[in-house]
């Protein structure tokens, strides 16, 4: 069974994810194998008095990465975009980056 902490790993924070916040949706790095479900329950949990009202779900492929003449691979990742709806109380992580 995974905690909330297993499910939510780490925050976006880039131009476009920001741009969202004052829609009240938020992006998050999430677990590859958490569904839509787990992702909500962990956003209700980790952040008091914020109700979900919908979770997109970007599975980000690896990328092909080269370093001098050894070939590499990053690795795949799942991202998250959480929309809280409009009588939930906002994310203060996020408010204070703007």
């Amino acid at each position: 069974m995974m905690t909330s902490c297993d499910i939510i790993l780490k925050p976006i924070i880039t131009e476009r994810s920001m741009a969202d916040v004052p829609n009240k949706k938020y992006t998050f790095k999430v677990a590859t194998n958490a569904n839509k479900l787990q992702i909500k329950a962990a956003v209700e949990e980790l952040f008091p008095k914020t109700k979900v009202a919908s979770v997109n779900v970007i599975n980000c492929k690896a990328k092909k990465k080269r370093l001098g003449v050894h070939m590499g691979k990053t690795s795949a990742w799942k991202k998250a975009i959480v929309t809280l709806t409009e009588d939930s109380k906002a994310i203060e992580f996020f408010e204070g980056m703007m």
